[in-house]
């Protein structure tokens, strides 16, 4: 009997206790107290037996507009988790044969929801500098069934960020060819700048957000888009969630956005000591390396091409032998995956550590059985 394959998550979850949780860019170091305070108080009040108000609770989506600084002329969606969003504006939004102009490596969730609305994205080749789309890549790109340019920044997974300038060169590419532009901002408030594109293209842009990685709140599952009003009111025709998202979701949103300025800073300086610290230690392991460094968002790749470790090798003896989880590439590249893993690293400092003593005990492990595979083929 053929045994079954490794289910890195399954073990995961079944050990979520033990487990150094680097695989999925969540947060871990926003103030707990803040959001469970919020669910403790609608769990008392009973709310759950209610549905919630559908359009969202009117503070929350006050926050959401104060936070972007979204205009009147705007309208915000409030969906279940920010994937939701993206499912809702593909199937909107694009037709059978529509392209979209996209990178490898990627978010691969949105090209697949592009896929199942009948249309392709071209990826362009991002696994080298400057690690991200060029105005010039994205320009020569185009062609007649071009429909959106996907503009994710910070970017997924390498942690590479867009500087003003080029934000505006993709956007007024997108004003002159008449394009959608998804603009997927779930790490905006790591980055140490950033440029929404509605600054640039405003009737062009489909701004989708999340609380899950800025806010912590990966598992209550919120998140949402944002745009002009009949733009909006196109894509919510595709919206499941008629009865409203989940209003413990919403109560913990609404708080820790409420409160995100007396927190966040303190995220951000020890995500950035985090990422200083698993530089220094991936230095000492030959043939790995960071191609995106400092990172603008809360994960980067560790690239293991030069190392000769196969990601997915990697990945099981971190989580097994050291209980620290890590990402293989292959979930985020077609063509690269291969030669690097994600680590995210908005963790406690402890974390940080047990990745500092496992990741060199682990490539030295799998670094000969690869290198003995590698003979007797």
């Amino acid at each position: 009997m053929t045994e079954p394959p490794f289910d890195a998550f399954r073990y995961a979850h079944e050990h979520r206790k033990e487990v150094v949780w680097m695989s999925q860019n969540t947060n871990h170091l926003v103030p707990p107290e803040i959001a469970s305070a919020a669910i403790e108080e609608a769990l008392r009040e009973r709310r759950y037996e209610g549905y919630p108000f559908a359009p969202g609770l009117p503070e929350l989506r006050d926050l959401v507009t104060a936070d972007f600084g979204f205009s009147s002329d705007e309208a915000v969606q409030i969906t279940s988790g920010g994937t939701e969003a993206l499912y809702m504006l593909a199937r909107a939004l694009l037709s059978s044969g529509d392209e979209v102009i996209a990178s490898d490596p990627s978010y691969l969730i949105i090209h697949k929801f592009v896929e199942l609305s009948g249309s392709r994205t071209r990826n362009l080749e991002i696994y080298q500098p400057p690690f991200r789309l060029t105005s010039d890549a994205v320009r020569a790109a185009i062609g007649p069934k071009t429909r959106m340019i996907l503009l994710i920044d910070p970017l997924n997974p390498l942690g590479s960020g867009y500087p003003e300038s080029e934000v505006r060169a993709i956007a007024e590419l997108a004003q002159d060819h008449k394009l959608w532009i998804l603009n997927d901002v779930t790490y905006r408030d790591f980055a140490e700048h950033h440029t929404l594109a509605r600054t640039f293209a405003p009737s062009e842009t489909i701004t989708v957000w999340s609380v899950s990685k800025n806010c912590g709140l990966a598992g209550l599952r919120l998140g949402g888009l944002a745009g002009p009003k009949e733009l909006v009111q196109r894509i919510a025709r595709y919206n499941t969630n008629d009865l409203g998202v989940n209003i413990l979701a919403q109560v913990a949103a609404a708080a820790t956005l409420r409160t995100k300025s007396r927190w966040l800073g303190s995220v951000l300086a020890q995500t950035r000591a985090n990422q200083q610290r698993i530089r220094d230690v991936v230095a000492t392991v030959p043939g790995t390396s960071l191609p995106v460094y400092p990172s603008q968002a809360n994960m980067f790749v560790i690239d293991l091409a030069k190392a000769g470790v196969a990601p997915e090798e990697l990945q099981k003896e971190l989580l097994l032998k050291h209980g620290v989880f890590l990402r293989s590439g292959s979930y985020l590249s077609p063509k690269f995956g291969g030669q690097f893993i994600r680590a995210s690293f908005s963790n406690p400092p402890k974390d940080i550590e047990a990745f500092a003593k496992a990741f060199p005990a682990a490539v030295a492990t799998v670094r000969p059985r690869a290198s003995a595979v590698a003979r007797a083929s």
